[in-house]
């Protein structure tokens, strides 16, 4: 069966309330004050089916004072049911929730003009033309307006078909996204626990789930689940849904509207958003540079400063980007749209659609063109993910986080990322994806490296793999210079031999002067067999040549040399008869100590045990509590 959330709008007093009555048969006033006062002061909900379709119906407050609520209730909407009393015409909050259901991007709206039993026909033509004109102004032009009286049922049958016809159009079809329901009512149910209700905006939410409250991260796991009093063993996107939590710390006192329920690991708290700003063009107010507003995302009401690119301030009507500094974090994702009010006196002035939703500092002078801002609000999920990507740069984002950076469902992402990595983007070993431009870049930047190290140092038999990991900026992926040079090897561009990495085909070209050298080292270290100097005793005129140590990594490629650390080097030739002295004198013995070497091995300590642990490096023999074991058998 698929679902959509339908949710009242309108002027207090408009006959909301009675109309979803006369609609569902329930009565959403819930609270003891609303049946006193006869308004709607917090949200109500109720359910209306058609075939194949489970409307969940919002009502939601139409006082001004509460228009907080309101906010609360609007999140999630799919289709808005506008009521209009006849005997009044459009009010102030009509024009404000109007305005509200625009900045959230409601798509699909219905008008029901209210208590047409009360007035005559020429007056309701009159307040039909100035709803037309006033909806037209917010871009819903074709939206249906039709007639009712939920006092005498006239009309009500007929608006129950246009709205079942409608929710069917805007039903959500996916419920392969990340879990997403915010948090708009908490209460205590005796031998269930803590209860949280919510419009299902993504996702499924299944009984045995682990899940978690947002921002505060509070670890929870899902003991039952309702959809309108039903219970169920899961429930998808669009619907009005309930849930048992249970778990460490859940108690009524720590959950609370304006938290996000979750699943994914993804998902951050943040103090900081980039966002889109939307002002409207009739409330008198500019919204501007480090003005304090309130926010509403999702059921959330946070404190914030707007920080505006580049703008000292935005009027009426114009648009533009900026930050969210939040006085208490949120947890959002890209693409969410949510509503600014004012400080004081409380009126709805802006909408936002965010950006970053977990972003970092950015000054005032940030070029949105530059941040691929544009990107973000774009129809196809290729161009999102591209933006992300520029914006991460070096760091790259990981992959899993794609869903909540780009506001696409994960199913919906893996062409457009494989189509990337196939042009060029890569991901690291820890799961970053790095976009294809950064990494032409960085594979042109190693390769001219490369080839100034050839150019510079022919002599050199290539650039050691840690100079290449050095010159990758701090804050980028770990793992990305790896990866680098994995495709440039992989590509045949260059060779990676040991520590060291050269243009494939370069061989080492050495002038007179550095054979000399190289002669010398071998006939230096070579003679002394087994207690050749260390790198520090070896004659200085040697180990000042700009050669030296590339010289000698050469000769160690070409087994002239064993390193037997970075301070001792060995001949090549007098390294294998030590390997088989040792071997063939000691095959097979355990726990033997340093002076059991000896024999094998006529050195002094200062010689004999490096070369011992260099033979453990090389498994000749195995070192363990008791001593030394010589492999083999016997």
């Amino acid at each position: 069966m698929h679902a959509a959330i339908l949710g009242t709008a309108g002027h207090i007093d408009h006959g909301k309330t009675a109309l979803v009555g006369a609609l569902t048969g329930v009565d959403t006033d819930r609270l003891k004050e609303e049946k006193e006062r006869g308004i709607t002061i917090d949200l109500g909900f109720a359910e209306l089916r058609g075939e194949g379709l489970r409307l969940g119906v919002v009502d939601v407050p139409g006082h001004e004072g509460f228009v907080r609520n309101m906010l609360a209730g609007a999140t999630g909407m799919d289709l808005a049911l506008l009521v209009v009393a006849g005997d009044e015409g459009v009010m102030p909050q009509t024009r404000e929730h109007l305005a509200i259901l625009s900045l959230l991007g409601v798509r699909r709206l219905v008008v029901a003009i209210t208590k047409v039993d009360l007035v005559e026909a020429e007056w309701l033509e009159l307040v039909e033309d100035e709803v037309r004109e006033r909806i037209a102004d917010e871009g819903w032009e074709e939206a249906p307006i039709l007639r009712v009286s939920s006092r005498t049922g006239e009309g009500v049958e007929a608006l129950r078909e246009r709205l079942l016809s409608e929710g069917a159009a805007a039903a959500r079809g996916r419920d392969d996204d990340l879990l997403a329901l915010p948090v708009d009512r908490v209460f205590t149910v005796r031998g269930t626990g803590t209860v949280v209700t919510g419009t299902l905006l993504s996702g499924r939410v299944s009984v045995g789930d682990r899940v978690r409250l947002m921002p505060d991260g509070l670890g929870a796991r899902v003991r039952g689940v309702q959809v309108h009093g039903a219970a169920v063993e899961s429930a998808g996107p669009g619907t009005r849904t309930a849930v048992a939590l249970t778990g460490d710390g859940i108690e009524r006192q720590s959950v609370e509207r304006g938290q996000l329920l979750v699943g994914h690991p993804s998902w951050e708290a943040a103090h900081r958003v980039t966002v889109s700003f939307r002002v409207l063009p009739e409330t008198g107010w500019t919204l501007r540079h480090n003005q304090r507003v309130r926010v509403h995302l999702g059921t959330a009401e946070v404190m914030a400063r707007c920080v505006l690119f580049g703008d000292e301030e935005l009027e009426g009507g114009r648009e533009g980007w900026g930050q969210l500094r939040l006085e208490a974090p949120i947890t959002t994702r890209a693409g969410e749209r949510g509503v600014l009010r004012s400080y004081s006196p409380v009126t709805t002035i802006a909408g936002v659609r965010v950006l970053e939703p977990a972003a970092p500092r950015r000054n005032r002078r940030s070029d949105p063109v530059d941040l691929a801002l544009a990107g973000v609000v774009a129809p196809e999920p290729r161009e999102r993910v591209e933006g992300v990507l520029q914006r991460a740069g070096e760091a790259g984002v990981p992959v899993d986080a794609l869903p909540l950076l780009t506001g696409f469902a994960p199913a919906l992402l893996d062409d457009p990322v494989a189509a990337l990595r196939a042009e060029g983007a890569l991901t690291t070993a820890q799961g970053r994806l790095v976009g294809g431009p950064i990494v032409e870049r960085w594979a042109a930047e190693f390769s001219d490296t490369i080839d100034r190290a050839h150019a510079d140092r022919p002599w050199s038999p290539g650039v050691s793999l840690d100079a290449l990991r050095a010159r990758v900026p701090v804050g980028a992926a770990e793992g990305l210079a790896d990866a680098l040079i994995a495709r440039l090897e992989s590509e045949g561009a260059i060779e990676v031999r040991g520590s060291l990495v050269r243009r494939s085909g370069f061989e080492v070209v050495l002038d007179e002067d550095r054979r000399r050298l190289r002669d010398e080292l071998l006939e230096v270290i070579g003679t002394a067999g087994l207690a050749a100097p260390f790198v520090e005793e070896l004659p200085e005129r040697l180990r000042q040549d700009a050669a030296f140590e590339a010289i000698l990594a050469a000769l160690v490629e070409s087994g002239d040399l064993v390193a037997i650390d970075h301070t001792l080097y060995l001949a090549g030739a007098v390294a294998k008869e030590a390997v088989v002295e040792v071997t063939s004198r000691l095959r097979g013995r355990h726990g033997l100590g340093p002076a059991d070497f000896r024999e094998a091995l006529p050195v002094t300590r200062r010689h004999l045990l490096p070369i011992l642990t260099w033979m453990d490096r090389e498994g000749v023999t195995m070192r363990d509590a008791e001593g030394r074991t010589v492999r083999g058998s016997g």
